[in-house]
């Protein structure tokens, strides 16, 4: 059976010329010099910020949904925007309560063959489009001054242990991440505890300090708010 899987292989593994690698690869570094230049441009301004993420199959009537409408309404009356990925499910939740909230609401979309269209309560001047994961993941770490992840698919876990890795290995100055919905993460939490910091010591206890989880709106925003109510909230540029 051929899929479009075994294209991307082909693609890879066919035999190129130097002429052909380097055009191919001098455009690839162009491409994403523009996302970068674009991304900063668009994002340098725009005040302090918490990124909202999870799964975009999430539907409106989903207790989740709702949750994320509520968390970013209640952070935009705290003085924060929000920033989503742009797209359906969670991500529409988000931009949905900040728009309801009069906050400023930011979608960093991304080309997919699937699900991801850009919802249509994103600010006209906040929407930003990627075709790679890389530059939009460094806007979301660069832009946000939190993390809210609630359940999710691979994505979501991508974007989660990316923002972990960065204040763990020092690389980014520590900001809140917090994971909602106790039941979803329970399993994922208690594999990390059992079997990376137990059983084969991957990681230190205090690692797990690097997040928190809770289960309503009013525990997220308050670790957010209470995080940052020692330093002055500015613009991160």
């Amino acid at each position: 059976m051929h899929d479009d899987h075994d294209d991307l292989i082909y693609e890879a593994l066919s035999q190129k010329d130097w002429k052909e690698i380097k055009s191919s690869d001098s455009w690839t570094i162009f491409k994403v010099m523009g996302e970068f230049v674009g991304g900063f441009e668009k994002l340098a301004r725009i005040g302090p910020c918490v990124s909202i993420f999870g799964s975009a199959r999430t539907k409106p009537e989903s207790p989740y949904y709702k949750l994320a409408e509520e968390i970013a309404f209640k952070l935009t009356h705290a003085g924060f925007g929000i920033i989503t990925g742009g797209g359906p499910g969670i991500m529409e939740a988000g931009n949905k309560g900040a728009r309801k909230g009069k906050g400023k609401s930011t979608g960093l979309n991304i080309e997919l063959p699937f699900e991801q269209g850009a919802n249509p309560f994103i600010d006209s001047d906040k929407l930003l489009t990627f075709d790679f994961f890389f530059v939009r993941k460094v806007m979301f770490v660069k832009y946000s001054q939190g993390f809210i992840v609630l359940p999710g698919g691979f994505g979501t876990l991508d974007e989660l242990f990316e923002a972990i890795t960065l204040i763990q290995t020092h690389k980014i100055g520590k900001f809140p991440i917090v994971l909602v919905g106790s039941d979803f993460w329970a399993g994922l939490i208690d594999w990390v505890k059992t079997v990376l910091l137990e059983k084969e010591k991957n990681i230190h206890a205090e690692d797990l300090n690097l997040f928190t989880i809770v289960d309503t709106a009013d525990e997220a925003v308050a670790i957010i708010t209470e995080f940052y109510t020692k330093y002055t909230i500015k613009p991160n540029f």
